[in-house]
This record gives structure tokens, sequence and C-alpha cells, in this order.
């Protein structure tokens, strides 16, 4: 949903990543500071109620996802490493976000629906690190799990904007039910991936004993 929103970014962080490069910062140290931070923001902000300056500040710092990528294609070191360590580290700040969300209804018990958000927060923070599991363990095997309505940018925007607003006076009720479908589309991703490997792998399976009856019988 937000793919056009990455690629804009990307050239816009064109010119700070030639600064970086410029100054002798390494691309992995862009990715290790951010998540820092994000988890730092999300884990000391959005539990203590501070949720529109979290959820803002957090925000910001997820558009800067992209700036290591830019910076290692200009450095020339774009290669598996940098790859591994970036969707690493993202599942930490992606998990320190639904934390920090889940723990907020947590620590306010008397807000409307605290414990309904608290759930649909936490199903959020699971499903999320199935959903990129999903997918590495369909490349591990030779498979192809790129499928999904929930992709990470799209969890995340969803996620933190009505967290924001409900400081500003948005309803608990309206964050609450955003989790809870947010929690629904992310498994629904998760079962799409695991369907679209399933069919894959039958397939593959299926077209190697063709092959293999059609050279028994040409035997």
């Amino acid at each position: 949903m937000f793919s056009g929103l990455r690629a804009t970014m990307q050239r816009v962080f064109s010119p700070l990543a030639a600064a970086l490069m410029r100054m002798g910062v390494s691309p992995d140290a862009v990715t290790i500071a951010g998540t820092v931070v994000v988890t730092a923001l999300a884990l000391g902000l959005l539990p203590t109620g501070h949720l529109f300056l979290g959820a803002l500040l957090i925000g910001v710092f997820a558009l800067f996802d992209s700036l290591d990528g830019v910076l290692a294609r200009m450095t020339g070191r774009s290669g598996p490493w940098g790859a591994f360590l970036d969707s690493t580290l993202d599942r930490v700040s992606d998990g320190a976000v639904f934390a920090g969300i889940t723990l907020w209804f947590v620590l306010h018990p008397d807000e409307p629906y605290a414990t309904w958000g608290a759930g649909a927060a936490l199903a959020c923070l699971v499903l999320g690190g199935v959903v990129p599991y999903a997918r590495a363990r369909a490349e591990s095997v030779g498979a192809d799990a790129h499928v999904g309505i929930a992709e990470r940018t799209d969890r995340l925007v969803i996620a933190l904007v009505p967290t924001g607003l409900v400081q500003l006076g948005l309803p608990v009720l309206v964050l609450v039910v955003v989790l809870g479908l947010l929690a629904v589309a992310s498994l629904v991703t998760v079962v799409q991936r695991v369907s679209a490997v399933h069919r894959q792998l039958r397939s593959r399976e299926a077209g190697v004993a063709g092959e293999g009856g059609v050279a028994g019988g040409a035997a």
C-alpha cells in the first residue's frame, strides 16, 4: 500500500546518504541507530501516555528505514549481510511499537476497552512477527511468499495514526477496532503466504513426479 512512499523517500534521502558517506558513516551504523531510537521511543513514550509525540517521532524515524539501503548502494556495501541485519532489526523495532501500545493499555486499565485493546495489540505483536517469518522460511525452501494484505509499513502506519490521535481526542474504541482489524489482516496475510508456499511446493513435487514417470517410461 505504501510502497510508492518508500521509493519516494529513497530519492529524498540521497543527499543525506551522500553526506553520511563523506563522513564515513557505515550503513550498519545507520541501521542499528535507527532501531535503537525507535525502540527507545516506543517503550519510553507510548506506555507513559505520550501517544501523540511517540507516534509522531516513531513515524518520522520509520521513514528513515530506507536510508541505510540508499547509503549501502552509494558505498557499494549492498549485500546479504546488510539485508539480514536490516530485516532482523526491523522485527525488534516493530515488536517494540506494538509492545509499547500493549503496555499503554495495561498501565491504563481505566481507559475504555483497555482489556480488549491490550489483547488486540498483543495479537498484532505476535502475528506481526509471524508474517515476515513465513516469508523468510518460504525463501529458505525455494518458494516465494511475497504476498499478503498487511505488509510491514502498512501495519506500522495503520497502528500509529490512531494511537497518536487518541491523545487528541479520538475515542479509544476506534484504536481498539483498528488494532483488531490489523490483527485479522495479519492473520489473513499469514494464511495467504502459507497457501502460496503450499501451492508452489505441491506444484514442484508434481513436476518432479511427472518427470520421473516420463523418464521411467522412456527407459
